[in-house]
């Protein structure tokens, strides 16, 4: 009999890529509510927090596979915030953890974020061996997250495999980069051309590959991995290049960066700006060379196919 994977937000936008990718093995998706199109074995747990209620889910299972997180939201994060974050993402992956321990399965795979490690970086990217040093709500509860995982696995026989992915696109894909392609969709001009960082991306459909080995690769026990694209790219670069799916024009204008950051501050957008202006690199060589994972969609490719998927979408709307 084939293992029984329990996914926690599988209906998201990373467990919907899982699901296609896992096609054919037996997976169990923990649901908030009843879906529109239910799977045989689908669990519905609820909210997902301190005192959630996995007894059915966790039956038969063999290995969890951890997505479901409160995310973070721009200028939410404030104390009421840090709190909200806190039940979800660090009571619920105590409670889900520890009840998984105590249910006998074997590996737990969490699903953190590059923001443990940080905001931005500087001259070197980001490694797994980097002492933490997460800034908002969403990274700070994320680590604290790992630590309790880790914690629990300490004191039982259960594996802990943690992967920390950088900003993940891709068709569907949400949150902020689903507003920078309306933006350069509508056609407004961008103060960006004047900036020269480095940023780091995951495919929706990488990352998936990735949970996939960290869920088969006995090697992936005990570690953190990072994970991302091979290639960076920059914010003008990556305007250029989603402008040029959706054949729009690239209206990229010059701006000094302390005049930008000016403006920013002035219309309450500082944490948005740094966002766009900042580096943020990610070294994950250490995923590839060690457990053999690699990202099979390249980063060209996978901006114009999520590019494109918006550009058809809004065309769709229209008629």
């Amino acid at each position: 009999m084939s293992a029984t994977i329990l996914v926690t937000g599988a209906s998201g936008f990373v467990g919907n890529a899982l699901m296609a990718a896992a096609a054919g093995r037996h997976l169990r998706r923990a649901l908030r509510q009843p879906a529109l199109h239910p799977l045989p074995d689908d669990v519905v747990v609820g909210d997902i927090g301190h005192d959630t209620d996995w007894g059915s889910a966790l039956s038969g299972v063999d290995c969890v596979v951890h997505l479901a997180a409160r995310t973070h939201i721009l200028g939410n994060d404030d104390a009421e915030a840090l709190a909200m974050y806190h039940d979800v993402n660090v009571e619920g992956t105590r409670r889900l953890a520890r009840k998984a321990a105590d249910s006998g399965v074997k590996r737990f795979v969490f699903l953190s974020s590059i923001k443990v490690n940080g905001e931005a970086t500087l001259d070197k990217p980001f490694k797994e061996t980097d002492l933490p040093a997460p800034q908002d709500s969403y990274g700070i509860t994320k680590r604290d997250a790992e630590n309790v995982l880790r914690a629990i696995c300490a004191e039982s026989k259960m594996e802990w495999v943690i992967l920390r992915p950088p900003l993940v696109y891709g068709p569907g894909v949400k949150g902020n980069f689903l507003r920078l392609l309306k933006i350069i969709f509508s056609g407004l001009p961008l103060p960006l051309a004047s900036l020269e960082n480095r940023r780091s991306l995951i495919h929706v459909a990488n990352l998936a590959d990735a949970l996939i080995t960290c869920i088969d690769n006995p090697a992936a026990a005990g570690h953190i991995w990072l994970a991302s694209d091979v290639e960076g790219v920059s914010t003008p670069e990556l305007i250029r290049k989603l402008s040029a799916a959706m054949d729009r024009p690239a209206r990229l204008l010059p701006c000094p960066l302390t005049l930008l950051k000016l403006g920013a501050a002035l219309c309450r957008q500082t944490e948005a700006i740094n966002r766009l202006s900042g580096s943020l690199a990610v070294d994950s060589s250490n995923l590839r060379h060690t457990l053999g994972w690699r990202p099979r969609i390249p980063l060209d490719q996978g901006l114009i196919d999520t590019a494109r998927w918006y550009h058809r979408t809004q065309i769709e709307q229209r008629h």
